[in-house]
Order: C-alpha cells, then structure tokens, then sequence
C-alpha cells in the first residue's frame, strides 16, 4: 500500500507561450526521430519546414532581421525560424552545444526584441533544445515594431 506522501504530484510550471514552444519542440523531436543525428543543419531546417507546417505552425524560414546599435541599423541577420512572429528558432546540427552557441541566440532575441527563443541541437543522439528568455525583452518597442 502506497503512502500518500509518495502520491504527490508534480507541479508543471507554465512559461509565456509554452504551447506554441511546445508544438515547436513536438516537431523537432519528431523530426529527430526520423532523421536521427549526423546531417547538415539545412537538412534539419528542411525537415523542420515541412513538420511545422503538418502542424499548421505560421512562420518565416531563414527570416532576415535588422540589427540595431542605438538605434541605427548596422546589418542584417536571418534567424532560422520566425514562428509566429514572435519565437526565435535557431537550429544547430553539432556535437555539444557549447556557451557561446547559447549566447548568440540570446544576442539574436535581444538584437531582435523577441521575448522568447528556442535553441534546438540536432547533432546528438537524444534532440537537445534549450528555451530562452530575453531578459532585456522591451515590450514597448515590440509594439511600435509590429504596428510599423
């Protein structure tokens, strides 16, 4: 006979826009499992296209972005996936994820103002993927951006 105190349940914390992140992460996985480890990034990216859009995911492949610095345009850059115009998806197809794999995808969403990010590893027998969050996230601007 099972105690009550080994009954406890698990309490699931819900993050901003965990379920379209998890609907992103649901197509990764499922890709992986097809396709495994060991293929170029673009494989991935292809994969991830067609899987994104069985889910019925709006989004941008290979987006370009401008990159501000105060408040002056100084270049572009292509995030992998735009989903919904608010989630960053960068994908990689590497052996291990190192630090500044994670602090370019974080510079990606500031130099960007989203909120939100996904970083997704391909190159490892199990699927790696790290949520991120923009910390310096500017609510304000992100409406101004949009309305323009």
């Amino acid at each position: 006979m099972e105690s009550n105190e080994s009954k406890k349940s698990v309490v699931q914390t819900t993050y901003k826009y965990s379920e379209l992140t998890g609907k992103i992460i649901g197509c990764a996985m499922e890709v992986h499992k097809i396709l495994g480890n060991g293929f170029q990034e673009v494989i991935y990216q292809r994969a991830m296209e067609k899987e994104m859009v069985l889910q019925g995911l709006l989004f941008n492949r290979e987006f370009e972005m401008p990159i501000f610095y105060k408040e002056e345009q100084i270049g572009t850059r292509r995030v992998d996936f735009l989903v919904e115009g608010i989630i960053s998806v960068e994908l990689k197809a590497i052996i291990k994820l190192e630090d500044v794999h994670l602090a370019q995808a974080i510079n990606y969403l500031e130099a960007y103002n989203l909120e939100i990010g996904l970083l997704i590893n391909f190159g490892t027998k199990s699927l790696e993927f790290k949520r991120l969050i923009n910390s310096k996230f500017n609510n304000k601007s992100a409406k101004s951006n949009q309305s323009t």
